[in-house]
């Protein structure tokens, strides 16, 4: 493999979502913009505008 993932997700970053608060795990897809990526999903980036949730 050219990342040199070996399939432990232990070892990927992650950071939370800027809406819900969840940690979000390192992907592939977000490889090249990793630094912009703010939401877990389609309907936290919808809900952008609210505060995390805290509960």
């Amino acid at each position: 493999m050219k990342n040199g993932f070996k399939g432990n997700k232990a070892h990927l970053p992650s950071k939370p979502c800027v809406v819900c608060g969840r940690p979000m795990s390192w992907r592939k897809a977000w490889a090249k913009n990793w630094d912009e990526v703010k939401y877990c999903s389609d309907a936290c980036r919808a809900r952008k505008g609210t505060p995390p949730a805290h509960g």
